[in-house]
């Protein structure tokens, strides 16, 4: 069955369209971002996609504020055999309790918190937050200017916050780019994808041909890393024994 992938913005909403050889058009919102899917007959044009689109934008609206509001995670406690993930990688929690300020290292498979014995579950899971947002500080800015070089631009600024429906954003007045802290989770190519995806948006506001053949030029892979990033649940992550 031969596909075919076009890339939409409707009223403010990415949409993902397949092109396949079927007879009817269908609409899905995806966790964990609300990402909205086509699959659309081959005889549609990308007009046709958006008009059906728009006719079901209440409904896709109510699904993406549905999972919006979902929970996203078992909280964790921050003990000994839980599983955090670090660029992609599941690394088992070994906590350490002893005098002195909290702290976190890697050790091979481990994720080791060093942390007195009376820090409570809330202050650990703030300490892992801005432990993961120093990571994305300090692999960010390489990023950056590696892709400034390439695109002839300048990013201003940049800045790192929780976002629970993108990856990333850009805006256009100011040339501010925000990152998902989320990202330190994932594989490193996923956190390219992101940053050359928001730098793109310097050149084109929406998600249209134009945006795609800017992504072709200059990542060729990025559908594959954006499959690898929406491939697993935003901030889930798995316990002992399972998910």
């Amino acid at each position: 069955m031969s596909t075919v992938s076009a890339y939409l913005t409707v009223r403010g909403i990415d949409v993902d369209v397949i092109y396949k050889d079927i007879k009817n058009l269908h609409i899905g919102v995806y966790p964990p971002l609300g990402r909205v899917r086509v699959a659309a007959p081959e005889r549609l044009d990308d007009e046709q996609v958006r008009l059906a689109v728009i006719q079901r934008l209440p409904w896709i609206k109510r699904q993406r504020e549905q999972l919006k509001a979902a929970p996203r995670q078992t909280e964790r406690e921050m003990v000994t055999g839980e599983s955090h993930y670090v660029w992609g990688l599941r690394k088992r929690l070994k906590v350490v309790e002893r005098p002195g300020h909290t702290h976190f290292e890697i050790d091979g498979e481990r994720l080791v918190l060093y942390t007195p014995r009376d820090t409570a579950a809330e202050k650990r899971r703030a300490y892992l937050d801005k432990w993961y947002r120093d990571q994305l500080r300090q692999a960010i800015p390489e990023l950056i200017t590696k892709w400034e070089q390439a695109l002839d631009v300048i990013v201003p600024k940049w800045s790192i916050r929780r976002m629970k429906t993108k990856w990333g954003s850009c805006n256009r007045e100011t040339r501010h780019l925000w990152f998902n802290v989320e990202l330190a989770k994932k594989h490193p190519d996923c956190l390219e994808y992101i940053v050359v995806h928001e730098m793109t948006h310097y050149f084109e506001r929406n998600h249209g041909e134009r945006f795609t053949k800017l992504m072709d030029k200059h990542l060729p892979d990025w559908r594959s890393r954006r499959e690898q990033l929406n491939g697993s649940p935003l901030a889930q992550e798995e316990w002992p024994g399972g998910a």
